[in-house]
């Protein structure tokens, strides 16, 4: 699908619409991170100024429009031009087409901007039907967010010209955040389906200190943890999804039963989750649970530059910067912990990723955001598909772990610091046809062992029920094999951000 215009008289009709009457809603979370047990009876909006400087809902007869409107401004050492198709708009993190120093408008900084509506209604006994369906903008341009979008608009510009594009679950569909019906019980468990977040997805949203922040959290920006490997696996258009709770422990399972042609990433997924809270130290609780995904013929949109120097440096003109398609099996375990004690969190997470050989190599497909991409084309459309990326022609198979530590501290009430610290390490799996195997640590092939590291900090104050003023800065470095192919290694990204939440 692709990228739209978000009419601004959408969020206007909207709460218009809800002012009037009492009624009852479903507490399912703004980004439809899972589907309501219980039913709620939120104060609803009286008028206008009601729904600006209170907690009430836009809600009647149990369905409830929600939404975010995150907006910014930064500042980039080595940065990109804003990107209005891009879901994360602005350069926060270190990127290959990162160049100059750069003033840069910031959406989306601590949240995606979004707009949907959500409810439950009840069946019988403690069971209830749930739905949840939303979309993600970008709040300066009202456009739908749609990553591989952007990485389509950059194809054939120059890399040292092109804007902050990154690929993403998000596609500019209308539904580009989730779209789930279902049926929840708190005795039962949540069954739901079609549309909706990956399990690692969820997990980021719990476990990473700056909940999956675009400006401050790399795992946020990038996507790589939340989908099993690659960013487009973060959401699945045609799933079925599980949730139950049992005492102080919970278990989880997702099943991606379509493909390409149903608006997927993959051919095909699925991830078991088991974990629990336990009470210790005191008052404290430990958090912790364990994620395992698969993902079948993984999609990873990005541009195949042009020519780099024997340091893997890019060299002029940069270009073709052909837009290609990776296509890889993905297999990853996610290992994550967060103990809360009264003011503090302290969160933790790693994960294994092992990229191989797809199951079913592709010579042409419709991407997520509805581009025709196909195999040696680039002379005909400026595309290609990779297929043998890992464990073909010499390469071995690429290994990616990824780990974070951080924490959040409640200074007060409406109040919080926070900050953390995130790294990545890559494998050596360069090598040659007629050679084989090998290993190499440098920055002259993208293949060669390397390494990321991101330290973030922030303060959050929520001066009033749906607002918050944010300020934050990330650092963001690569080295080795992940520096293959960069203009710049670093990036200092501070961001200042306001954001409306109703």
């Amino acid at each position: 699908m692709q990228s739209a215009t978000l009419p601004a008289a959408l969020i206007i009709a909207a709460a218009a619409a809800c002012f009037q009457g009492a009624a009852w809603a479903a507490d399912v979370a703004a980004n439809g991170t899972s589907a309501a047990t219980t039913i709620s009876l939120p104060r609803t909006c009286a008028d206008g100024r009601d729904f600006i400087s209170t907690d009430c809902q836009l809600t009647w007869h149990g369905i409830t429009v929600y939404g975010t409107i995150d907006t910014g401004a930064g500042w980039q050492s080595h940065g990109a031009s804003w990107d209005p198709r891009s879901a994360v708009g602005a350069s926060y993190l270190i990127q290959k087409q990162n160049n100059s120093p750069r003033w840069s408008l910031a959406p989306n900084g601590l949240s995606n901007s979004t707009i949907g509506v959500k409810g439950a209604l009840p069946i019988g006994g403690d069971v209830s039907g749930v739905f949840a369906v939303d979309a993600g903008f970008d709040p300066y341009s009202l456009r739908l967010s749609n990553g591989p979008g952007s990485v389509a608009a950059n194809a054939g510009v120059p890399q040292n010209l092109a804007t902050a594009f990154s690929d993403s679950s998000r596609a500019g569909q209308w539904y580009n955040g989730v779209g789930y019906v279902g049926v929840s019980s708190p005795s039962y468990g949540t069954l739901t389906v079609f549309r909706q977040n990956s399990l690692t997805l969820d997990a980021v949203f719990d476990y990473d200190p700056f909940g999956g922040s675009y400006a401050f959290s790399p795992i946020g920006f990038q996507g790589i943890t939340c989908g099993g490997g690659n960013t487009e696996n973060c959401r699945n258009s045609t799933s079925l999804k599980y949730k139950v709770n049992v005492g102080q422990f919970h278990a989880a399972a997702l099943w991606q039963f379509g493909g390409y042609a149903d608006n997927n990433g993959s051919n095909g997924a699925y991830q078991f989750q088991v974990g629990g809270d336990i009470r210790s130290l005191g008052t404290g609780v430990l958090s912790v649970d364990v994620i395992y995904s698969f993902v079948r013929d993984s999609v990873s949109l990005a541009l195949a530059p042009g020519s780099n120097n024997a340091n893997g440096v890019p060299i002029p003109p940069f270009l073709p910067q052909t837009l290609t398609a990776t296509i890889s099996d993905n297999e990853a375990v996610m290992l994550v912990a967060k103990y809360t004690n009264g003011p503090l969190k302290l969160y933790s997470g790693y994960e294994h990723i092992r990229y191989a050989a797809p199951s079913n190599p592709q010579t042409a497909f419709t991407t997520i955001a509805g581009d025709f991409v196909c195999q040696g084309c680039a002379g005909f459309n400026n595309t290609n598909i990779n297929n043998t990326a890992f464990g073909m022609n010499g390469l071995g198979n690429k290994t990616f772990q990824v780990m974070w530590v951080g924490g959040k501290y409640a200074v007060t009430e409406n109040l919080d610091v926070i900050g953390a610290y995130y790294h990545y390490i890559q494998n050596s799996f360069f090598g040659t046809a007629a050679g084989g195997l090998a290993p190499c640590s440098g920055t002259e092939h993208a293949q060669c062992a390397g390494t990321f590291d991101g330290i973030s900090a922030a303060v959050d104050w929520r001066f009033a029920p749906k607002w918050d003023l944010y300020s934050g800065i990330m650092f963001t470095q690569v080295s080795g094999g992940l520096a293959s192919g960069f203009l710049q290694r670093n990036n200092i990204a501070p961001t200042v951000g306001l954001r409306f939440r109703f």
